[in-house]
């Protein structure tokens, strides 16, 4: 919404609705799970629906489901297991998201290195990492740490606070700084 974009969100319940109201277009309370609710709040010109229950898998199937039968092309739910996804994925879902699932491995990683600052689980084997450089790591080129043939890290960027500049792709030559991430 905040990106121009119009936004319904519906829900059961009224006190959330009214929480939400002033950051979409529109809010309605309304039952999704109903075939006949979901079209005549029409819907079907919707690009895109994301679906958010995560404690009655039961309502996010047949909110998944009933959103995939008036043709609704790309649906994104969030799943609370692994088997409610794939069940998600079988009904019609474009992508299944696990909110606690990816935010437990973020923690447990950050946990794990206290130099690491946010962590995205990028393609099977990959992540991309923001982080801290360890000391030993201040004052010296990326072609001095060799981070590629040493570790498998190829840096994308580096955000310096001092002064305030992202460097996408940085060359070798570039020389970490006390601050950088």
């Amino acid at each position: 919404y905040d990106k121009g974009h119009d936004v319904l969100a519906i829900d059961k319940n009224n006190h959330r609705v009214q929480q939400i109201k002033n950051n979409v277009t529109q809010a309605v309370v309304a039952d999704a799970t109903d075939p006949k609710t979901i079209e005549s709040i029409l819907i079907k010109k919707m690009d895109a629906a994301v679906v958010c229950i995560g404690s009655d898998l039961s309502a996010s199937i047949l909110v998944t489901l009933n959103l995939k039968d008036i043709g609704i092309k790309r649906v994104f739910a969030k799943s609370v297991t692994e088997s409610h996804g794939r069940i998600l994925h079988k009904v019609g879902a474009l992508e299944v998201f696990f909110p606690e699932k990816d935010t437990a491995i973020s923690l447990a990683e950050r946990l794990h290195n206290p130099n690491i600052l946010d962590y995205l689980p990028f393609l099977e084997g990959y992540t991309i990492i923001e982080l801290v450089p360890p000391k030993g790591f201040v004052a010296k080129s990326l072609k001095q740490l060799n981070l590629i043939n040493r570790y498998g890290v190829q840096v994308l960027a580096i955000k310096s606070i001092i002064p305030n500049q992202l460097n996408m792709i940085p060359t070798g030559e570039y020389v970490l700084k006390e601050g950088d991430m």
